[in-house]
């Protein structure tokens, strides 16, 4: 078994690594390396997508091999890319939904499948469907829509609006129920005119021979669906993906550990592990810890934690029931509840409340599913703003401007994300910190001093906890 680390050593996310035996080959994620991405990139200068692939190549933030969409590679570059090694790839094995490990994978040659569980593949799908048109193709999968080439030369790429959504074929780790009509559905396409998705095949890794033997484990994560691999074939191989202890899922991580044990060969995340044992916080803590700011807090609480995370959003919404309060989602984080009810039949969106914001026009995810499914638990800004103590509302630094419509009267911001890594983030904790004091808000979870550096708290209440 041969093994190859392509990015994702040393720092934190960008994960790539390909094991290879025989005729086969897998890749273990295929993710965004965001220190990479920073050196050249930021909110407002980004890739330039009309040039495919051109300016990540040329920048080394992917791995020079030809394994990518040729749809994808422009003209001045298809020799170049000709020339480098197409390593056999059957599959990539997903650990989980976050893009420092899964956001590369839309780049990657049509008929390379994705493998993952039901909950990531269906997490992967909501980006998508929910991504603003954004700038990068990070979000493309497992559909997404073909380029042409603009002009005579081929240097321009754009997408081509005459065909139809091409669909990566899928694999999950496990049987679900039908996630057809979801996985291969975009929003807005009911029209007899509208340019379908083609569906591509649903598998399990059970009916499909990668020429490994893939055994998957659930794992505990910020995130759901979060697997672990053990690859068996000349010798065996674990790899956890991002994985932790401390969740309400802790006992599958133990259980995949226990298996683990008896491998030859194991690949783990190592974001933390200087990090002293007492330096951890448990969700269960930061829950006490949240639990009792909710139950002193007078006016609107915001709560604001990591995008996705939806076991703290399943926390709030328990303080919000202890404190007499609702908890008001954004239509986004509704979206992806719906899509996760599709996959284990768990109705997450009940007693919770959707923010109405100020729109000139809805996108189609939120006016046909969102919407359309449930309109009666839409909350508009001023219904907030007259009972203001009644509710916690999730909101993040990048939904501060709608607070404008609430217009708080005080209240407490509860901050259980995580901390700045670039000097951007630094920027934007300090612009996030000016909204605070503008409303007037008691703030936990960090602050910033006097030379506008964010100071992250260590001791209680902290909310950190991320792996």
């Amino acid at each position: 078994m041969k093994i190859t680390v392509f990015d994702g050593a040393d720092t934190i996310g960008g994960t790539k690594i390909h094991v290879e035996e025989g005729e086969n080959g897998l890749f273990l994620d295929f993710g965004m390396n965001f220190a990479k991405y920073s050196q050249y990139y930021e909110e407002f200068i980004s890739e330039r997508t009309a040039r495919g692939i051109y300016d990540l190549w040329r920048l080394g933030m992917i791995p020079k091999l030809n394994i990518y969409r040729k749809d994808l590679i422009p003209e001045d570059l298809f020799r170049e890319v000709g020339r480098f090694p197409r390593p056999k790839v059957d599959a990539i094995l997903i650990s989980h939904a976050h893009l420092d490990h899964v956001g590369n994978v839309a780049l990657l040659d049509k008929n390379i499948p994705i493998v993952g569980s039901p909950t990531t593949i269906s997490i992967i799908k909501a980006l998508n469907d929910t991504a603003a048109g954004g700038s990068h193709f990070g979000m493309e999968s497992p559909y997404y829509k073909v380029r042409v080439r603009k002009d005579e030369e081929g240097y321009v790429l754009e997408a081509d609006r005459k065909s139809h959504y091409f669909s990566r074929d899928v694999i999950l780790t496990e049987d679900s129920q039908d996630l057809s009509d979801f996985l291969f559905y975009r929003p807005g396409q009911e029209s007899p005119r509208a340019k379908k998705i083609l569906p591509g095949d649903v598998k399990t890794v059970n009916e499909e021979d990668l020429g490994f033997e893939i055994k998957p484990f659930n794992v505990d994560h910020s995130i759901y669906g979060a697997t672990a691999y053990i690859i068996e074939g000349e010798i065996s191989l674990a790899y956890t993906g991002d994985f932790r202890l401390h969740g309400k899922n802790g006992d599958k991580t133990r259980k995949f550990i226990k298996e683990a044990k008896n491998v030859s060969i194991l690949i783990t995340e190592g974001t933390r592990v200087g990090r002293e044992e007492h330096e951890n916080v448990s969700e269960e803590e930061v829950y006490k810890n949240a639990l009792k700011i909710a139950e002193e807090a007078k006016g609107l609480v915001v709560a604001d934690f990591s995008a996705r995370n939806f076991e703290r959003l399943e926390n709030f919404k328990e303080i919000a029931e202890k404190t007499g309060r609702e908890l008001v989602i954004t239509a986004k984080d509704a979206y992806f509840l719906h899509a996760l009810k599709l996959v284990d039949g768990v109705d997450r969106l009940a007693g919770l409340r959707i923010y109405g914001n100020f729109k000139a026009t809805r996108q189609k995810w939120e006016e046909i599913v969102v919407w359309g499914n449930y309109a009666e638990q839409y909350a508009s800004p001023f219904e907030i703003r007259k009972g203001q103590e009644n509710y916690i509302l999730c909101f993040s630094f990048y939904d501060m401007p709608h607070l404008l419509d609430v217009m708080p009267n005080g209240g407490v911001y509860i901050y259980s994300s995580s901390e700045a890594f670039t000097e951007e983030q630094t920027f934007s904790f300090l612009r996030l910190w000016n909204w605070l004091q503008y409303f007037g808000f008691e703030v936990h979870g960090f602050r910033v001093d006097a030379e506008g550096k964010p100071i992250f708290e260590r001791g209680a209440p902290r909310f950190r906890t991320r792996f």
